[in-house]
């Protein structure tokens, strides 16, 4: 596949998960700065979401962020690195049947090509929910390998 071709499926396959996808907005924790430059700051910063179909989940994913003109305009790509930990903060209840696969919760890395998504998998036979965090990348056929995962136990 050409890059021309691959640039218009990945960005088709950008819109077609939202950047937001689930709950919503995530929550904004922090951030913080790793590389000064006049016109904005590189960073690491730390969202919460909270997993719209099990009650008493919350994710937290740290992921870098470039700055600079590029960064301020929204046409930087983000570099593929995170990590994600996934904590029980209430009673954990599912609602209704859980998908043993879902992508969960997703975020812009770049302006078109980029996205960081989360995917919930069930583990019926020990009933722990895994959480994987990874990147879609439209100009590389084989996209990112960089990826971190964290589970939640489910009470019985």
């Amino acid at each position: 596949m050409n890059r021309i071709a691959a640039a218009a499926l990945g960005g088709a396959l950008c819109l077609a998960v939202p950047a937001s996808a689930g709950s919503g907005d995530p929550t904004r924790i922090g951030r913080v700065n790793t590389t000064f430059r006049l016109t904005g700051d590189d960073k690491i910063v730390i969202d919460r979401y909270d997993d719209p179909r099990v009650d008493g989940v919350s994710c937290y994913m740290s992921r870098a962020e470039k700055g600079g003109l590029k960064g301020a305009l929204g046409l930087a790509t983000d570099p593929s690195r995170f990590s994600i930990a996934c904590r029980a903060t209430g009673p954990v209840s599912l609602h209704g049947d859980v998908p043993d696969n879902e992508v969960v919760f997703g975020a812009s890395a770049s302006w078109l090509f980029k996205e960081i998504r989360v995917s919930r998998l069930w583990d019926k036979q020990k009933r722990v929910l895994v959480y994987l965090v990874w990147s879609t990348q439209a100009l590389t056929p084989e996209g990112s390998p960089y990826n971190s995962v964290s589970a939640v136990a489910v009470d019985r």
